[in-house]
């Protein structure tokens, strides 16, 4: 059998944290006691907005998960299961997909017909789970999800080892991994020339921009997530944000979705309110699509999507978060949004030419430094 590879201080710690987690069940059976595992609860309700450091955090509340209670024995056998199952990666030191954890951890219970997981949809909350519980991010565990979002721009990086010149890509960029550690992707200041971070929310749209060479033009770090930015992005948005000093500016849809995009880009979260001090940007700024837009730079009606009553509700809910409850402009814009009774995609802006997004709105818009 080959040697075992030499592990980090992280990897250290995040074993010791399992063994603790394992420990105190140990150690409850040994006294006669229903073993159990307290897993904080991430919901809206256990979550609270930190005003001075401008991100939401996880409260205290705790769910107990104890072996005989049938309602939730299986959830606590499920969590030592994937605990047990991560403690080997990390010994191994062999990441793998969360897919591929629920492949690992599903099998039939002997003597019963019972499988420890019936859908990915069953383990991937018990991951989500697992961290919280022990205070150790899914990288830290050794799970990475699947790759969604990209980057280009005047930049050099390392990525396991291997120089990439993030301005020599073409068409496709660089592929955004899922995890963007310092002991994974490195790079030194004097290699970036860029001066902002610019989040585009499609990847079309992005691959427009890039097509254009808006980031050569405008010396930036042009990036995507295909939608909401999966947690590698986000990570990486805030490396380069807090190491590099680079401004992120965040071109979504002028929608509900686009709206919480940019507030879990700024302020995290609420399901993983847990890592908003890893992920969140409270300094990012709002550069469109803007429900204003639609008179400014005039677009036709024939552009234009209804809101429908799903639309009108949760632009409702996104106005009473508190983190946007005193930005008075943000108000004005979603109750302008609402008002109008229409939403806008960034395709919109070809209505004008294929060019006006490059070379007109996002200049104007940079000029003015954002909305908010």
């Amino acid at each position: 059998m080959p040697p075992r590879p030499k592990l980090s201080k992280t990897d250290h710690a995040t074993i010791g944290k399992i063994d603790d987690l394992a420990g105190t069940v140990v150690s409850q059976i040994e006294r006669g006691q229903d073993p159990f595992v307290n897993v904080p609860i991430r919901t809206l309700a256990n979550s609270r907005w930190n005003q001075s450091r401008a991100i939401i955090e996880m409260g205290s509340a705790k769910a107990k998960r104890n072996f005989f209670n049938v309602g939730i024995a299986k959830k606590f056998m499920q969590t030592l299961l994937v605990a047990s199952e991560c403690k080997e990666l990390i010994a191994d030191d062999e990441p793998i997909a969360i897919r591929m954890l629920y492949y690992r951890t599903k099998h039939t219970i002997e003597g019963t017909r019972e499988n420890t997981f019936e859908e990915q949809e069953e383990s991937d909350p018990i991951i989500e789970d697992l961290e919280v519980t022990i205070d150790a991010l899914r990288e830290e565990l050794k799970l990475f999800a699947e790759q969604r979002g990209g980057m280009v721009g005047p930049m050099i990086i390392e990525d396991s080892g291997d120089t990439i010149n993030l301005a020599a890509l073409g068409s496709g960029g660089w592929a955004v991994p899922s995890i963007v550690e310092e002991d994974v992707i490195k790079w030194k200041k004097k290699d970036c020339q860029a001066k902002f971070i610019l989040l585009v929310e499609k990847g079309t749209v992005w691959s427009l921009l890039n097509r254009q060479k808006f980031w050569d033009h405008h010396q930036c770090m042009l990036v995507h997530g295909n939608g909401m930015p999966p947690r590698g992005v986000r990570r990486l948005l805030y490396r380069m944000h807090h190491e590099l000093g680079l401004p992120v500016y965040v071109f979504v849809d002028n929608d509900p979705w686009g709206y919480y995009i940019y507030s879990v880009v700024r302020q995290g979260s609420i399901n993983l309110a847990y890592e908003s001090t890893r992920m969140a940007v409270p300094a990012a700024r709002y550069l469109g699509l803007s429900s204003f837009d639609r008179e400014r730079f005039k677009l036709p009606d024939n552009v234009t999507i209804k809101l429908d009553q799903t639309d009108e509700t949760r632009s409702k809910q996104i106005l009473a978060y508190p983190w946007f409850q005193k930005k008075k402009a943000f108000q004005k814009e979603i109750q302008h949004m609402l008002k109008s009774g229409v939403k806008l995609e960034l395709e919109a802006l070809m209505h004008h030419d294929v060019t006006f997004m490059a070379k007109k709105y996002l200049p104007d818009k940079l000029k003015e430094g954002g909305l908010w």
